[in-house]
């Protein structure tokens, strides 16, 4: 019976979390919505060859994450900044992206039991405190400019990440220890960098022994909350001239969701890993260059 009545609140709670998911995420759809009317007046509403880009952008991004469960950030923010986006902008409309992407995603894990309890409450709020300090930080303390070589550099150090937890193998037993510590710096790296949660909070989990598919799933429902706030942040220093990119990036996203599952089955993770990796690699060298020349 004990084991039944802990079984039974465990499912009220994420039927909560759930419900939460759904009402955050309408909310913030009626914020954008407003803010877009009401700013037609002060910036030119208008769709032009840069929006295309965006969605291609949008599509190829969540390819890679549908496969992997994680490289969307990383991979996002790389061509956005391959763009001329300034790093503020870019991460803000990817955030903002995400919180729909992660949303529907972090549904489905909870729906079809891909969740780790435990493991998602010790990394879900000191996430969402990281995501909060680092959303500030790139918003109203950094200069974009100066800021935009080290970005790319940390994207460089990332690629290789990714590739290395391609040739990594994992303990038998999961070994759980400074978990809060994994989310803080997990958040404030994806708010500062634009990308890095999924990267690096659900491949350590993985190599410490978690299995896979509750690691990604766990990760992923709480990428949710740690978008979300940090949209939040970016919302009070960001204009709302970004909307393209966020928009561009959503449709890409909704198009590439089934086919990235699907390529799944056509690949092993392994391979579609280290094409991720190397690709981060080369678009951040590439954008480094142009930051220093």
């Amino acid at each position: 019976m004990k084991r039944i009545a802990i079984a039974l609140s465990e499912n009220v709670q994420m039927k909560f979390i759930a419900y939460a998911m759904i009402f955050m995420k309408f909310s913030l759809l009626a914020i954008l919505a407003y803010r877009i009317i009401t700013g037609i007046n002060t910036f030119q509403f208008s769709i032009d060859t840069m929006f295309l880009y965006f969605v291609g952008i949008g599509f190829l991004a969540q390819l890679v994450d549908g496969a992997l469960g994680m490289a969307y950030g990383a991979s996002c923010t790389s061509m956005l900044m391959g763009l001329g986006v300034p790093p503020a902008y870019a991460t803000a409309s990817v955030h903002t992206a995400e919180v729909f992407t992660t949303g529907v995603s972090g549904l489905s894990h909870i729906y079809f039991g891909n969740i780790d309890k435990k493991l998602f409450f010790r990394i879900v709020l000191t996430g969402v405190v990281g995501a909060m300090i680092g959303a500030y930080l790139i918003s109203d303390v950094f200069d974009g400019k100066a800021i935009k070589p080290y970005i790319a550099i940390y994207m460089i150090i990332l690629g290789g990440i990714i590739i290395s937890k391609a040739f990594k193998k994992r303990p038998t037993e999961p070994q759980n220890k400074n978990l809060g510590l994994l989310g803080f710096f997990g958040g404030f790296l994806d708010a500062v960098g634009g990308g890095g949660w999924g990267p690096l909070v659900t491949s350590n989990l993985i190599s410490k022994g978690n299995a896979p598919k509750e690691a990604i799933g766990t990760v992923n429902t709480a990428e949710f909350f740690v978008s979300f706030f940090s949209t939040g942040v970016f919302m009070l220093f960001i204009d709302i001239q970004a909307w393209q990119a966020i928009a561009g990036l959503i449709i890409g996203g909704v198009f590439a969701a089934p086919l990235g599952a699907f390529l799944v089955k056509l690949f092993p993770p392994k391979t579609i890993m280290i094409s991720v990796g190397v690709l981060v690699v080369l678009l951040n060298i590439w954008n480094l260059a142009k930051a220093w020349l």
